[in-house]
């Protein structure tokens, strides 16, 4: 049995999908395969489906999801070695990290910075490229779509990007600039405050004979932080724009390109 939370919640028994229920069922096996094998107490439970606005209904609901959810499992026989058990303060949702696709994504992406360090970017990039290759959408997008608003969501979203920001670096060491130029222009124009990312579409841009539009994306950039945070772009930021109107040696294609 497959987890699946790198897009709209699911979980596949071998080729077939898992019917998961209502929207309250699935908030609750969404949370717990956020916090796979950690124990989840019952009033975070709550406060994450609620937020902070339970009814008095609410312990029962969460006990009926739990219900369901250890019904499915049992269904699936020994095909599914996950189990959730109650806990206390509340419940624990145990299971192989290989079944679960956020913690395949995890262990990819460390295996490719691992990669990267040891002085192999092509193997950091095939290997980050595969990570990325696992996410469907945003994560638990159906669940966000419903108004589910959790800190949890932010926090994989963020390590998605950190993983394509790796990449990126990977792929320039490899001279592969012009290939990662239109998936930087689109992401900067989605995260126009992520300084790194605006970096590499300006390292991308300048190394493909592109002068004057990574100038540009400095200035576009600066634009966004002064007026959108009231700061300056970070030192590193500053040092690149120098060194592209310097033409500085140390940002020239990679003599193995």
């Amino acid at each position: 049995m497959k987890f699946l939370v790198l897009g709209s919640l699911a979980v596949t028994d071998g080729t077939t999908p898992v019917d998961l229920g209502g929207v309250k069922q699935r908030a609750v096996l969404g949370y717990l395969l956020l916090h796979a094998n950690q124990v989840v107490p019952n009033s975070r439970m709550l406060d994450a489906l609620w937020d902070g606005q339970a009814p008095s209904t609410a312990r029962k609901m969460v006990q009926n999801a739990v219900s369901a959810i250890r019904r499915m499992l049992a269904a699936a026989g020994t095909g599914c070695s996950a189990e959730l058990v109650t806990h206390a303060p509340g419940y624990q949702l145990r299971i192989e990290p290989e079944d679960v696709d956020m913690h395949l994504f995890r262990s990819l992406v460390h295996k490719g910075r691992d990669a990267m360090a040891s002085g192999a970017p092509a193997r950091g990039a095939h290997l980050l490229r595969e990570a990325l290759g696992l996410w469907r959408g945003r994560a638990l997008a159906d669940l966000a779509e419903s108004g589910i608003e959790w800190s949890e969501l932010s926090a994989v979203e963020d390590e998605r990007l950190s993983a394509l920001e790796d990449c990126f670096d990977a792929e320039l060491r490899c001279g592969r600039h012009r290939e990662i130029t239109p998936e930087l222009e689109v992401l900067t124009a989605a995260e126009p405050l992520r300084e790194r990312l605006c970096q590499q579409f300006m390292l991308a841009l300048y190394r493909s004979g592109r002068q004057v539009d990574a100038l540009n994306v400095y200035r576009r950039t600066r634009v966004a932080l002064v007026g959108g945070l009231g700061i300056e772009p970070g030192p590193e930021l500053q040092a690149l724009q120098r060194r592209i109107l310097d033409h500085h040696a140390s940002i020239q294609v990679p003599a193995y390109a």
